[in-house]
């Protein structure tokens, strides 16, 4: 599934995919598998893509509508 909040971000910014990888210091074709959800990539990429990209690891890779935990349950 793509991420579509990564492919609008770089669209925002006027960037092409291989502009972001090179950004990131990862190949294209790693940063387009990652985009197109065929990868998930590791912590230290990811941060790397959101800095590329002048955003939050937050903001281009997870949903922001997560419930919050009930702190009662998790006892």
């Amino acid at each position: 599934m793509q991420n579509i909040r990564l492919h609008e971000r770089r669209i925002e910014l006027n960037l092409t995919p291989k502009e972001v990888a090179m950004r990131a210091g990862i190949s294209r074709s790693h940063y387009v598998n990652i985009e197109d959800g065929r990868r998930i990539g590791t912590l230290p990429v990811l941060k790397r893509i959101a800095d590329a990209l002048e955003s939050s690891i937050d903001d281009v890779f997870f949903d922001r509508y997560v419930a919050k935990r009930d702190k009662s349950v998790a006892k």
